[in-house]
């Protein structure tokens, strides 16, 4: 009965997302923070039934694998934002993108959800397995951050977009939310959706660790999927609303891969734990004591580190250049190329 009530749920939710994006418009700061709000509440009083009805263990369980997942789909916000700027995806067109992105990561999460449990269930070395994938993952992200290095996507060299035109031609401009067109007597695919699949390749790379990390707190197969689904259906409103926040989150790469790595380090344990009974194992409630704990200090350190940029450019643009000439304000068409600009750069260590 949970199960059922939770995938219609999510199926009403996502339904309703599409009848909000049928019309494409650009996404105002209140909307976003309004469907933002609702989908943060939505879990958290979730989670407090969950409390209530079926103990502080599972309560805690819960609550600790929802805060991974929105940890980490705050990070693929990131290269969403990267795949929407490099396909310049129009503003309009950008929530309806992030909606099929979305319906794909759960398609993906469940059947990562599924094979996982069987897994766990028949295999007693699977929590090594998931706990060295963590650990992996962990170092490539800290590897990516330590560069410090700008990243770019090209979108040539994109293996699905290569993939796709070499079976279908593609328009040269979107056509609103259509995914394809019929032009001369052929069906031609539009940049749409290019850019979809594009972002369901990255879902693919997103649940190899996403899923792994949340067994890592539960080994429930129900409270793996409504924690990442509670996590997903938000990330439309959420990305509109963090869009020129998520630069200033620099240290983000640091906190995600200690959090990685721990949750790593808790699967060993526990595997050890079921050969060797004196291996001491990491009770939950730590877990989510180290997670917050984490999120805080590099949340306060990243804005430590952005605040001097804050200033210098506050004061560049109320002074000018070094040479006394006053700070011009561009056109319009200028601070679109900027903007287009800026945001073909991501936080270094994003993946």
């Amino acid at each position: 009965m949970m199960w059922a009530l939770t995938i219609l749920a999510v199926i009403v939710l996502i339904v309703v997302d599409f009848l909000i994006t049928r019309r494409p418009h650009e996404v105002s700061m209140r909307e976003a923070l309004g469907w933002s709000a609702f989908y943060i509440a939505l879990p958290l009083a979730f989670g407090g039934w969950i409390w209530a009805t079926f103990g502080s263990s599972i309560g805690v369980q819960y609550l600790t694998g929802y805060l991974v997942e929105k940890s980490l789909s705050v990070d693929n916000l990131f290269v969403f934002m990267l795949l929407l700027s490099a396909f310049a995806v129009p503003a309009a067109l950008q929530q309806r993108v992030l909606l099929l992105g979305i319906v794909g990561a759960l398609v993906l999460r469940g059947v990562f959800i599924a094979v996982g449990a069987a897994v766990l269930a028949n295999l007693s070395w699977a929590f090594l397995l998931f706990g060295a994938i963590l650990l992996a993952t962990a170092v490539k992200i800290l590897r990516d951050q330590i560069k410090g290095d700008d990243h770019t996507i090209e979108v040539s060299e994109l293996r699905s977009v290569k993939l796709i035109r070499r079976f279908m031609p593609v328009t040269d401009d979107y056509r609103g939310p259509a995914l394809s067109v019929r032009e001369g007597g052929k069906r031609m695919l539009t940049p749409l959706a290019v850019v979809v699949v594009a972002i369901f390749a990255a879902d693919v790379v997103f649940a190899v660790d996403s899923v792994p990390a949340v067994y890592g707190i539960t080994s429930d197969p129900y409270l793996v999927f409504a924690t990442n689904a509670f996590a997903l259906l938000g990330l439309r409103a959420l990305y509109f609303v963090l869009q020129t926040a998520l630069s200033k989150l620099v240290h983000l790469g640091y906190g995600l891969a200690t959090i990685l790595a721990f949750i790593g380090v808790k699967l060993v344990l526990h595997w050890a734990h079921g050969i060797w009974a004196g291996v001491p194992e990491i009770p939950t409630v730590a877990s989510l004591g180290v997670i917050i704990g984490v999120l805080v200090i590099v949340t306060f350190t990243s804005l430590h580190a952005t605040r001097n940029d804050d200033g210098e450019a506050t004061g560049h643009a109320a002074t000018g250049d070094a040479s006394g000439t006053p700070a011009v304000e561009a056109s319009d068409g200028e601070k679109s190329d900027q903007d287009r600009d800026e945001s073909s750069t991501s936080r270094p260590g994003a993946h």
